[in-house]
């Protein structure tokens, strides 16, 4: 075993129906990773897995030596797991502050949990002009900051990112994207970003994953991936 988040042979399914298949794979500490594929895929159901949403069928899950199946979401999340799901991940009744105190709600280091407050509304100066505002008056790009910097209070150590440009507008896209790739290099932080804008997700990941039926198809470096005509028309939609 070794650091980082190690799947091997991970079987997973979504209701009656096999989603994942005998995954393997490794994510290396610090390192972004792209899992691309359709819908259907099985990507979604894999973070549910990995963040104890569902339990799977088989397989084994371990991060930094420590096996994650059997445990509760609350305690990944004490052992810096935060799963950051594709449109449920704020509340919308809430204000912003309100939102971000969640963040911290469990921690005991007060001192630090209002630094990481500090530093994520220097990250995101849109949420410190917003931060009375209710959670549901906020544009998709504004809630995904929002999703992303509550996670951000809790100072993660695995970030698992599901669809975190899903209806957003091109310049919002990037915008989200630039933030993660900052993220990721400031904090230190290791990513797995779901994602079916492969060619986004592809310009700031270290490696690519695509997944097919619950299947791993290849893996590679953005520019292995794209430099195979077949997985740029089947896959990468370029």
């Amino acid at each position: 075993m070794s650091a980082g988040l190690i799947v091997k042979n991970l079987s997973v399914n979504y209701g009656a129906v096999g989603a994942v298949h005998d995954l393997s794979f490794a994510i290396h500490p610090g390192e972004l990773v792209a899992l691309i594929g359709a819908n259907g895929a099985g990507k979604s159901t894999l973070l549910r897995a990995l963040s104890g949403l569902i339990s799977p069928l088989r397989g084994e899950v371990n991060w930094n030596d420590v096996s994650l199946l059997g445990k509760k979401p609350e305690e990944l999340v004490r052992l810096g797991i935060v799963h950051i799901s594709e449109g449920k991940a704020v509340i919308p009744e809430l204000t912003v502050s309100e939102n971000l105190t969640l963040g911290g709600i469990w921690r005991g280091d007060k001192t630090d949990v209002a630094a990481a407050r500090s530093e994520t509304l220097e990250i995101f100066p849109a949420l410190a002009d917003r931060l009375h505002q209710r959670a549901d008056t906020l544009s998709g790009g504004e809630r995904q900051m929002l999703a992303i910097g509550r996670a951000l209070i809790s100072r993660p150590k695995l970030l698992l990112l599901d669809e975190p440009s899903l209806g957003l507008a091109p310049l919002m896209i990037e915008e989200i994207f630039k933030a993660i790739s900052e993220l990721r290099h400031r904090l230190g932080l290791t990513v797995l970003l779901v994602e079916q804008n492969a060619v986004s997700a592809l310009r700031i990941a270290d490696r690519g994953l695509i997944l097919s039926l619950g299947s791993l198809v290849t893996s590679g470096t953005p520019t292995e991936l794209n430099a195979d005509p077949q997985l740029r028309v089947a896959y990468l939609g370029i």
